[in-house]
């Protein structure tokens, strides 16, 4: 039995899709905060169960014979919060016997202890110190946070604001990790491993490139000085550092096959609708 925690986000659901094609429904458990939110789940034959960060002794209820735990970490900001909502699932596991558990964790959180990364470097620990056969997915940044149906605003306006300062991004897709953490649970080959994901290197010159290609107009890359609003502001800081240009081949590696390209994703993108400006605001 694979139990899949948090299974009712975007991320949890996208393995549940992966798991689907590779295991029986009747073999994957959807642990999530409120059932009621996942009737989707259960009428594809997924075994729902609540399992709350917050209540420990569902997650040990739902756990129960569980031979894999995908422990996704848990959306809370606050690191020691976050950490005792992870501590609570690893006990829970141990103390439900399952057999062993695969963590999307952070890059970087194998050795920085702070700001982004904290909750993780001190769940990696705990997961150490329980004794519990375990597998890391370091995540990097989701590729959704630069590349989405906002890129239509550039294609329209024949520019796209920079503010990366030409450095490289090693983003990955939500869909291409999670298909990544199915083969983690349905293969025998990657336990006790810790993976460091990322996908291909690309920057923001390679992409107003690509959306010229591909969109057939002209897309001109503009530097810009001013800082984004809200949390892309912060994500372009992280990139002007260099933050963001470790590099591995982990992610194709686990796949079999490249992750998602630039040119794919801008294609992709491109052949949606571009939102309203009604449903923008909404967004």
């Amino acid at each position: 039995m694979i139990v899949v925690s948090a299974a009712s986000g975007a991320f949890g659901r996208l393995v549940i899709d992966q798991l689907l094609a590779r295991r029986p429904a009747d073999r994957i458990v959807a642990a999530v905060r409120n059932p009621n939110g996942a009737v989707d789940l259960a009428a594809r034959g997924v075994h729902v169960r609540l399992g709350d960060y917050d209540d420990p002794p569902s997650l040990r209820t739902a756990f129960e014979g569980a031979d894999q735990l995908l422990l996704i970490s848990s959306p809370e900001l606050e690191p020691s919060r976050r950490v005792g909502q992870h501590q609570a699932a690893i006990d829970a596991a141990r103390a439900a016997g399952v057999g062993s558990i695969a963590y999307t964790s952070f890059l970087g959180a194998d050795t920085q202890a702070g700001g982004v990364t904290a909750a993780h470097h001190s769940t990696e620990r705990a997961l150490l110190a329980s004794g519990l056969p375990h597998t890391l997915l370091r995540h990097p940044f989701y590729s959704e946070a630069f590349l989405n149906s906002g890129l239509h605003a550039a294609v329209a306006s024949g520019e796209l604001a920079d503010g990366t300062g030409g450095r490289g991004i090693n983003t990955a897709f939500r869909s291409d990790l999670a298909a990544a953490a199915a083969r983690v649970l349905t293969e025998d080959c990657h336990m006790g491993r810790a993976y460091n994901f990322t996908g291909s290197l690309w920057t923001y010159n390679q992409l107003a490139h690509a959306l010229s290609r591909i969109s057939g107009k002209p897309v001109a890359r503009r530097d810009r000085h001013d800082r984004a609003p809200g949390a892309q502001g912060w994500l372009e800081e992280q990139v002007r550092t260099g933050a963001l240009e470790q590099q591995t081949d982990d992610l194709q590696h686990v796949l079999g096959q490249p992750a998602t390209t630039l040119d794919q994703a801008v294609t992709a993108i491109l052949t949606q609708p571009a939102p309203s400006a009604a449903g923008s605001a909404l967004e």
